[in-house]
């Protein structure tokens, strides 16, 4: 049976890590055959910032497009020019590196 660690911590209110938990079990006798790590995203969130918009112009040479900043956490802004028109200023997205 898989049993979830944060399941678990709904349940027991404890700061110990899963293999503590496991060794508690294991001696209690509830066998754990092995640890898990399961990630909801694949290969996590690696790779991804969140960025936010500092300005948002209208290209000079397109009309669908949108010369856009954005703030990465970099020494200077990102420039990107953008077909998506609910960027604006001081808003965030998730941004791949």
């Amino acid at each position: 049976m898989d049993i979830s660690y944060n399941w678990l911590k709904d349940y027991i209110n404890t700061d110990k890590k899963p293999h503590e938990i496991a060794e508690i079990l294991t001696s209690l006798g509830l066998e754990v055959g092995s640890i898990e790590e399961v990630e909801t995203v694949k290969g996590g969130l690696r790779g991804l910032v969140i960025g936010e918009v500092l300005t948002c112009e209208k290209h000079p040479d397109a009309d669908k497009l949108s010369v856009t900043t954005v703030d990465i956490g970099s020494d200077e802004p990102c420039p990107l020019s953008v077909v998506r028109p609910m960027w604006r200023p001081d808003k965030k997205w998730l941004w791949p590196l």
